[in-house]
């Protein structure tokens, strides 16, 4: 399947004096799967709407393959859209529906109907062919939609918030369905989401949207493990986070001293630049959180919370200016139980924790 690169320059899109989307610039590498992940309002379902030309920018310019589709309309732009309401015709059977953009497009019955089949066979509902929408299950909607989208063979398809009117197990199965049919066909996936895990599990990149602006762009792991700002780190999974002053940068870390401490900790950067003297946040996963003897720090045990496999435990630490923390671990049957009013000594790996400019990422 044919694939194409898109690159975004300066787009933004204004609603009056509402800024939708600022001055935005973004690469989709050919055959690349890049999700943007953000809260409602937070810009990626408008910057989708431009690249696919249902909206016109202000300013900036869109190009698929270095030509410049800006301009051009919806239907000139060899994109393909999968919606989350699957946008599927009721009074048509499964292959007309799948046909139908072939037959706008005149192509002739026979292949049609062979291109029909190759993509029910792609979705692996073949025996469907025959019914009708409200006949098959929300699952195998979505993937029909897929394949209408898949079947006419466009450059690059966007995918708005598609698994998001499915259960959760639905949506587990179609993120392992979609990565599937991405990792056969090889072509260029723009994907919508407000899901962290969604986004985590399926993306070759993540762009991160915040307030109408890309907060950080990179790999699944740079941005869980390096995030550049406060709402990067509280955005994707669970992060405590600890205000701290840097004493000194090297080329290894950075030591700094956590709120009123005199003692000094180490932390790694994420790829900013940090100066002596300055405020920071310092992320420490609640996975990579110690409990034990010897540890940066201490509190008492406020609260246990055992959710099968996982076991979260929340701390008030002793030292002032610090927010509670929180510790998970496997569960384990053999080990002794808590006691909330338990004094606790915690630490971390200076490897686990990264130092966080106290404003916007850089």
């Amino acid at each position: 399947m044919v694939s194409s690169s898109l690159r975004i320059r300066e787009l933004c899109k204004r609603y009056g004096d509402f800024v939708a989307l600022a001055p935005t610039s973004l690469d989709v590498a050919k055959g690349e799967f890049l999700t943007l992940l953000g809260p409602s309002g937070s810009g990626k379902t408008t910057l989708l709407s431009l690249i696919a030309g249902l909206a016109h920018p202000d300013e900036g310019r869109i190009l698929i393959d270095d030509c410049d589709v800006t301009h051009s309309p919806a239907y000139d732009r060899d994109i393909g859209v999968v919606f989350q309401n699957y946008a599927l015709f009721p009074h048509m059977t499964i292959e007309d529906n799948i046909a139908f953009p072939l037959r706008m497009r005149k192509v002739s019955d026979a292949d049609a109907r062979r291109r029909t089949a190759a993509a029910l066979e792609t979705v692996r509902l073949p025996h469907v062919a025959k019914r009708y929408p409200h006949e098959l299950s929300g699952g195998q909607q979505q993937r029909i939609a897929l394949a209408r989208c898949i079947v006419y063979r466009p450059a690059i398809i966007l995918m708005d918030e598609p698994l998001g009117a499915l259960d959760k197990k639905l949506r587990d199965q179609m993120q392992l369905e979609i990565k599937r049919i991405h990792r056969e066909l090889g072509t260029t996936i723009v994907y919508v989401t407000h899901d962290q895990e969604e986004a985590m599990t399926m993306s070759d990149r993540i762009c991160l949207m915040n307030a109408g602006a890309i907060e950080q762009l990179g790999t699944p792991r740079d941005l869980y493990f390096r995030p550049r700002s406060v709402f990067v780190a509280d955005f994707l999974g669970e992060s405590n986070l600890l205000s701290a002053t840097v004493r000194g940068v090297d080329g290894e870390g950075l030591d700094i001293v956590l709120a009123e401490q005199l003692a000094a900790s180490r932390a790694v950067g994420n790829g900013s630049r940090f100066a002596a003297g300055e405020p920071i946040k310092v992320m420490v996963r609640p996975q990579n959180l110690m409990v034990g003897e010897g540890g940066q720090l201490s509190g008492r045990l406020t609260d246990v919370m055992i959710s099968g496999s996982l076991t979260r435990l929340y701390i008030a630490p002793e030292t002032a200016g610090l927010p509670q923390l929180v510790a998970a671990h496997p569960t384990r049957s053999g080990s002794a139980p808590y006691e909330i009013g338990q004094r606790l000594s915690l630490g971390w790996h200076a490897a686990d924790a990264v130092a966080i400019h106290d404003g916007k990422g850089i």
